[in-house]
Parts: structure tokens; C-alpha cells; sequence
């Protein structure tokens, strides 16, 4: 099978070029792909981009990430509103944390292919203005660019658009040209609110040089629910396992709704269409077992941090649906609660009450209050239901003598510290 037929099967196919599938089937083709650095981390929406090159190079073709650190000083406009122009440490900062990601995934030493990572500001930022204007924006007509979907929905909005968003396909449609000079590159990827950009960068690079480049674009993600892909209660699913962990990372995916399980198998990871199937049968028979969704989070999870931290996630679920959480290690407890509040609290040697420690940690508003909880069985301590009003704890009974698990009902939770 050709990468084209291999996106059209994953359902990665929104848009094409006339003569992409030919090319890619006839000759290794040079793509590429721009990253915003919006951020010091990529999420898991752009997982989705980050795959798409990796798939290429999987079919013997070479990628070229590109880290926008020119075309982050502007912006691509938002349909809604203006971006907040950020600061050349910020972007240098946002740069740095993103190379890594980057290169999890794709394969700088391959002898026949090799990946590259370049950032725009290596032209961009030694462009003057005359020059730019004269040498790209003398091809490019204020009615095209006044057809961008963006565009003019912000011309429809109070606020408007500035010069400098306005002029960011410009930006985009001179690396197209860049890199088809430096490196041969003949076709540029994304999701399909990119094409208008794609398309201003295969129209310079066919007035200036006279030559045919491509694009390729696939649908943008969105949850059978309706909601946009990627975007928690919690907020944004980041690959920075400091700003979003790899157990909650793990449980993002785990969490799949069956009627996405078999499509996001298809678009995050390279099994093949047997294994998808086959899970997508599985998952129609035996829905309560989740082996699609399993699949998912244990391949993503080994993709984006590594083996060591899918073995990590799975061994913190098991405390997390487990009975007795005593004999769980500090450490694990503390990462499956990390969302939960938290309360340090020192304990005498006879113990504190546990109407008190609900109290003091706001579980209960009042004592009778926690009174009342307990003689209802609304209250654990470590999974482990508690109705004796009169139990006190103490260190002993704290996991590894540091922390305990407090729960009021099915979901409210809080982590009590012991104090050294």
C-alpha cells in the first residue's frame, strides 16, 4: 500500500493536490510541516501532525518539521480574535521545549531518508521589508488573501484584523518556497484549516520557479460527542509530561469513547488494518473490556513517553480501582490524586478523630456534619469504607506512614499529608 492509499483507509484524506498520489507513488517526495511555537510543549492535537510526518518517513519519504520561530513573532489568525504577539525569548524558550518532542518520533539517522528539524527564522528574520514586499508580497492580490476563511470572518467581527496577522500566509507561503530551494521539498501537510495557507505557498513557488509542489491536508479531530479532540475538563492534553503527567496522559486515551476508539486507533498509532479490525471487533463484542481503548493508551503513551511510563500508568490504575489502598506506595497514590486537594496535618500520638479530619479538610462543614456522613457510609479512608464515628487515625494507618486518601461519595477526594 502507497501513503496516499494508507491516509484514505485512516480516513486522514480531507484534501489533495491533483497529481499527489501519482508523485508520491513515483518518486520519494521531500515534505513538510510548520509547528506554532504557542507553547513550550506540543498537545495532543498536534500529535495528530507529528504522526503524519513520521508516517511519510515510514514510507521512505523525508520529512521536515519546521519550528515557526519566524511566523510565531506573528501569529496565524485566529478565526475569532488576535493572537498576543509573544516575545523572541518566548518563542526562543517555546522552540526549545518542542525540538525534543519532535524528534521522539521521527528518525534523524536514517542512511536513505533522514528527518530534519529547521526554524523559519533562519530566512524570515533576515528579510527586510522592501525586499519581502517586492519579492513575495508583489504575487500575492489583497482579493486572494480577503478569501481566506479566517480572514474574513475576523473582518466580519468588532475587533477586525490587523496588517500583521493579515500578511501571515505571506509568511507561510515564503517557506514553502525556502525550503523548496534549500531541500527539494515538494509538499507541505496539515490540517485542513491550513490549506488556504498551503495553497498561497504552492502559488509562489509556481510564479516564481515554475515548478508543481503539492498539499495534503486532513480533517480537523473533533469527539463523537461534538467537542473539540484534545481538550479536557482539566484543560489541554499536553505532551510535556510535566505539564500534563504521563498517567493522566495514559487515562486521556483509556477514557476513549467507544464510538472514537477504532478512529483514533487509525489516526494516532501504525498498527494495521487487521489489528484495527480486529480491536474495532473486539470493542463491538466485549465493549466492557475495552481493548480497543487499552490499545490505545498503552501504544500512544510508549510513543510520546516511553514503555517505562506505560508499565507506570498501569500499575497507578490498578491502585486507583483496587480495594485497600494501604499497601500502594506513596509515590503512586500521590500521582494517580495529583488533581485532588490537599491538606498537611500533624497527628499526636493518640490519633485525630475522623469527624475532626473531615471537618479540618472541608469534606464536612461541621462536626455533626461528618458525623452524619459517617453514620451514612458516605466516608472512606484509602478506599476502604469507614462508619465508626468514633475512629481515630494516626500515623500507622497512613500509606508508608505519609499520606491518606479521604473520599466523600463516589468522586470527592482529598489527600491528606502526614507532617513530619
Amino acid at each position: 500500500m502507497d501513503l496516499y492509499a494508507e491516509l484514505e483507509w485512516r480516513g486522514l484524506l480531507s484534501e489533495s493536490t491533483e497529481g499527489l498520489r501519482d508523485a508520491l507513488a513515483s518518486a520519494p517526495v521531500t515534505a513538510y510541516i510548520g509547528f506554532d511555537p504557542t507553547a513550550d510543549s506540543l498537545h495532543v492535537g498536534s500529535l495528530l501532525t507529528m504522526i503524519g510526518l513520521a508516517r511519510l518517513q515510514r514510507f521512505g519519504h523525508s520529512p521536515i518539521a519546521i519550528v515557526g520561530g519566524g511566523t510565531g513573532m506573528i501569529g496565524d489568525p485566529k478565526p475569532n480574535q488576535e493572537r498576543p504577539l509573544l516575545s523572541r525569548e518566548d518563542i526562543e524558550r517555546n522552540v526549545a521545549g518542542i525540538q525534543p518532542q519532535l524528534a521522539r518520533l521521527l528518525d534523524f539517522d536514517s542512511p536513505t531518508n533522514p528527518a530534519r528539524i529547521v526554524n523559519n527564522a533562519d530566512w524570515l528574520a533576515s528579510f527586510d521589508l522592501l525586499g519581502f514586499l517586492r519579492d513575495t508580497g508583489k504575487y500575492f492580490t489583497v482579493n486572494y488573501l480577503l478569501q481566506k476563511e479566517a480572514v474574513n470572518r475576523r473582518l466580519e467581527s468588532e475587533e477586525g484584523i490587523s496588517f500583521t496577522e493579515f500578511s501571515y500566509p505571506l509568511l507561510q507561503a515564503r517557506d514553502y518556497l525556502e525550503l523548496f530551494d534549500r531541500f527539494g521539498c515538494t509538499l507541505q501537510m496539515g490540517g485542513s484549516d491550513q490549506w488556504g495557507n498551503i495553497t498561497a505557498g504552492i502559488d509562489l513557488v509556481r510564479k516564481l520557479r515554475a515548478k508543481k509542489v503539492h498539499g495534503l491536508v486532513w480533517p480537523l479531530l473533533t469527539t463523537a460527542a461534538g467537542t473539540k479532540f484534545g481538550k479536557t475538563e482539566a484543560g489541554t492534553v499536553w505532551l510535556d509530561p510535566n505539564r500534563t503527567s504521563p498517567f493522566r496522559f495514559y487515562q486521556f486515551w483509556l477514557n476513549t469513547d467507544d464510538r472514537d476508539a477504532v478512529r483514533l486507533l487509525k489516526f494516532f498509532t501504525f498498527m494495521s488494518r487487521d489489528e484495527v479490525d480486529a480491536l474495532g471487533q473486539a470493542t463491538a463484542d466485549h465493549p466492557e473490556r475495552r481493548d480497543a481503548q487499552r490499545a490505545l493508551a498503552r501504544t500512544v503513551t510508549a510513543m510520546v513517553h516511553g514503555e517505562e511510563h506505560v508499565q507506570r500508568a498501569e500499575q497507578a490504575a490498578q491502585v486507583l480501582f483496587s480495594g485497600d489502598l494501604t499497601g500502594a506506595s506513596v509515590d503512586d497514590v500521590l500521582m494517580v490524586f495529583e488533581d485532588a486537594p490537599s491538606t498537611e496535618l500533624g497527628f499526636p500520638a493518640d490519633g485525630l478523630a475522623i469527624a475532626d479530619v473531615l471537618t479540618v479538610v472541608k469534606l464536612a462543614p461541621s462536626k455533626s456534619e461528618a458525623m452524619r456522613l459517617l453514620k451514612s457510609g458516605g466516608v472512606y479512608v484509602n478506599n476502604v469504607r469507614v462508619t465508626d464515628e468514633r475512629m481515630r487515625l494516626g500515623q500507622a494507618d497512613a500509606i508508608g506512614g505519609a499520606v491518606f486518601v479521604l473520599r466523600k461519595g463516589r468522586k470527592e477526594q482529598h489527600i491528606v499529608r502526614v507532617k513530619a
